[in-house]
């Protein structure tokens, strides 16, 4: 075991947990001021409900023993029993179980954006059980675990989740949207995010917390992290800044939102990709990313499904271009150690990688279709359209993000500030000769009250 190793990959795992709270963030400032509270607490119970059935059994579907490259055994980490002690190459098994698990939590959390502002919060829960359970821990089998058929069989390359997250996350929300349907106004009522800073805030803190998700899936403190985090800079630089000049080309300004968008966009698109390419191979892919998704966002309206806020456009479209790209970009003097395409290696990488991707497309949506059906069907998912009306913050949760009502104000205070205002008033009116308002302060027609100005 390498103590070194070790602290960076605890150290990954805290960073990768903190981009839950930074989605978040994200997440809730997209969304309209009453729907705030639900949309950071559908992230934030995607990490309690994921990480306890993680620990149960999660680890164990997808890292245990292989059954036919599909899934791992149940049975072989179930609740960690015995497993206090035990190491994994170079760090101990249970840091490991901590780092990924912070992953699947991730993954869960990313689909939530798709159906922002019409889910039932309880639905949510149980949704995000039976999805870790029936689809993230088998396809993160395929890509990760020993023998699974798509990282060892099929020999494609994913470094740090284009599959097993991003595309995975995306495919299930286009279900989930699908199966939800639109919102009662969409395309016609405002859906313009409500606070822009908390965006930009969450979006920083996403960024900040990829160094642990991307670095740390090297599994050691190495140039393979070195690597993989010096991509991951060039790639959402790259990409945030090809997102502004589409909008600037586009409608005639950059916007932050388009900023923050972008900087996701580049995450996503280098995920898969940040150990098999170099520091330019890994710009260009930032820069497609960042144009092909900012292009993508917008077909939502013309294809009208319901994307709240963009996890197919960003999510699914960036981890196709990411997934892909490597299949062109990979290049043998990296970490993974193949070529593409665009390096002399042929077709070969390039097949390989669409036949992961999009097996992974058709797996998750359809078995998160059928799992939305059969909620939605049974226990309701989607939230009586008044509660949409009033803002599902007060009729599922019992509180508001912001209290901006009028301010109760004692009797004593108030008459002092009447008394004072009407005094102020007395003298203009001495001095400019104009009668005195009999109007109040804090009337319909008169002055602000000074304690809500």
């Amino acid at each position: 075991m390498d103590t070194g190793d070790t602290a960076w990959i605890l150290t990954s795992t805290a960073l990768v947990m903190l981009m839950t709270p930074g989605l978040a963030l994200f997440y809730g400032g997209m969304v309209r001021a009453k729907s705030v509270i639900n949309m950071m607490m559908m992230c934030f119970g995607a990490l309690g409900v994921v990480s306890i059935l993680w620990i149960l059994y999660g680890y164990s579907l997808a890292y245990g023993e292989s059954i036919g490259g599909i899934l791992g055994n149940p049975g072989d980490f179930f609740g960690m029993s015995g497993m206090l002690a035990a190491e994994s190459d170079n760090i101990p098994t249970l840091a490991d179980v901590g780092f990924q698990g912070m992953f699947a939590v991730i993954t869960v959390a990313l689909i939530a954006g798709s159906i922002a502002d019409r889910a039932n919060f309880w639905t949510w829960l149980l949704f995000a059980a039976i999805w870790m359970t029936v689809v993230y821990s088998p396809v993160a089998h395929w890509v990760w675990g020993v023998d699974g058929w798509i990282g060892d069989g099929l020999e494609a390359i994913d470094f740090a989740g284009g599959t097993a997250v991003h595309i995975n996350a995306g495919a299930a929300g286009l279900a989930l949207a699908l199966v939800l349907g639109r919102r009662r106004d969409f395309g016609k009522g405002s859906h313009r995010p409500h606070n822009l800073p908390l965006v930009m805030i969450g979006a920083g803190l996403l960024w900040f917390g990829w160094f642990g998700f991307n670095g740390g899936s090297a599994y050691a403190a190495d140039g393979a992290a070195g690597v993989a985090i010096l991509n991951t800079i060039g790639a959402t630089a790259a990409a945030l800044l090809a997102w502004i000049i589409v909008e600037k080309l586009r409608d005639g300004h950059a916007t932050s939102l388009g900023a923050a968008s972008g900087v996701v966009a580049g995450l996503v698109a280098i995920t898969p990709a940040c150990g098999a390419v170099n520091p330019v191979g890994s710009i260009l892919i930032g820069a497609i990313a960042g144009v092909i998704c900012s292009l993508t966002v917008s077909l939502k309206f013309r294809l009208r499904y319901d994307d709240s806020l963009d996890v197919v456009g960003v999510h699914l479209v960036g981890g196709l271009v990411g997934t892909v790209a490597i299949g062109f970009f990979a290049t043998a003097d990296a970490p993974d150690g193949v070529d593409g395409l665009f390096f002399g290696g042929g077709l070969g990488l390039l097949g390989r990688q669409t036949v992961a991707a999009l097996a992974v497309v058709a797996f998750s949506f359809v078995v998160t279709y059928i799992i939305a059906m059969i909620l939605e069907k049974t226990v309701g998912f989607r939230v009586h359209e008044d509660h949409e009306v009033v803002g599902i913050d007060k009729v599922h949760h019992g509180e508001s993000s912001y209290e901006i009502g009028p301010e109760e104000i004692p009797d004593d205070v108030m008459a002092r500030v009447e008394d004072g205002a009407a005094v102020a008033t007395a003298r203009q009116a001495a001095t400019t000769g104009k009668k005195p308002s009999s109007r109040r302060i804090g009337s319909a027609e008169g002055e602000a009250n000074p304690a809500t100005s």
